[in-house]
């Protein structure tokens, strides 16, 4: 059977996250200093240290690269893989100490999320995988839920999404709304089949998204746009509608939820 990754792809991104846990020894999360860049998004210097650790060890010639603290190079579109990272995707919750942060790793093919990385330091969780090879936790096998009944559903909702009332009309309805920080991190969850959903109906950048929908595909869920359309990667423009991740037998009753909901 043709893989669609490379056997050591894996290997790499355990390496960049090796790499990004001891750039991160230097840092307490809750006593980091930090200032905010353009969108009153804060930056740490626990980012770009951990941006020039992943860097070190992720794109080799003729790779592309694309990280929310790198400037973007547009030659990253000539590529066929391309890496999109989040050194730290919930830096807000690592400057007030909340553990809902993570590091972010994907490999993109064609515009394909084909292999990722999801590193929560605080919960020493570690959750590795690929389309070719399935999805680990800490070096144990997991997958997506086997839910088929959207009745009870784990469904990961942003705190600051929740915080606007985002997520009020989801209340009545038969799901339980979890909120929580990092994008990321949430669907390195559904990945490992700690919760069945998470999804945001507001613009994210792919960085946000790309690790986590990678694992949330390898490890057999359903990741797809609001247009209920498999999502596509390393574009032009990096920031996205909104994404929707599921466990594979809840997707069309949580596509028919989200359609009901935002209709009304």
């Amino acid at each position: 059977m043709t893989r669609t990754t490379e056997p050591e792809d894996l290997d790499r991104i355990h390496h960049a996250l090796d790499l990004a846990a001891k750039a991160l020894e230097a840092f307490t999360p809750g006593e980091v200093e930090a200032q905010m860049k353009q969108g009153d998004d804060p930056l740490t210097a626990a980012d770009v240290a951990v941006d020039n650790a992943l860097r070190s060890a992720l794109p080799r010639d003729g790779e592309g690269w694309l990280s929310e603290e790198s400037a973007d190079d547009p030659s990253r579109l000539d590529c066929s893989r391309v890496w999109i990272v989040d050194p730290i995707d919930g830096t807000r919750e690592f400057v007030m100490g909340i553990p809902e942060w993570c590091v972010s790793v994907a490999l993109v093919i064609d515009g394909r999320p084909v292999a990722g990385g999801i590193l929560s330091v605080a919960n020493e969780q570690r959750i590795v995988g690929s389309v070719d090879d399935g999805v680990t936790l800490n070096g144990q096998p997991v997958a997506c839920t086997g839910r088929d009944d959207i009745r009870g559903a784990l469904v990961l909702g942003s705190r600051s999404e929740v915080k606007r009332g985002e997520w009020t009309p989801f209340f009545p309805t038969p799901i339980a709304v979890r909120n929580m920080g990092s994008v990321a991190y949430k669907l390195g969850l559904v990945a490992a089949g700690s919760a069945d959903a998470t999804w945001t109906l507001v613009p994210k950048n792919e960085w946000d998204v790309a690790g986590g929908a990678a694992l949330v595909t390898a490890a057999g869920g359903t990741v797809m746009g609001l247009d209920y359309k498999p999502v596509k990667f390393n574009q032009p423009t990096t920031l996205m509608d909104g994404f929707i991740a599921t466990a594979p037998g809840i997707a069309g009753a949580v596509q028919d939820l989200i359609s009901e909901v935002t209709a009304g």
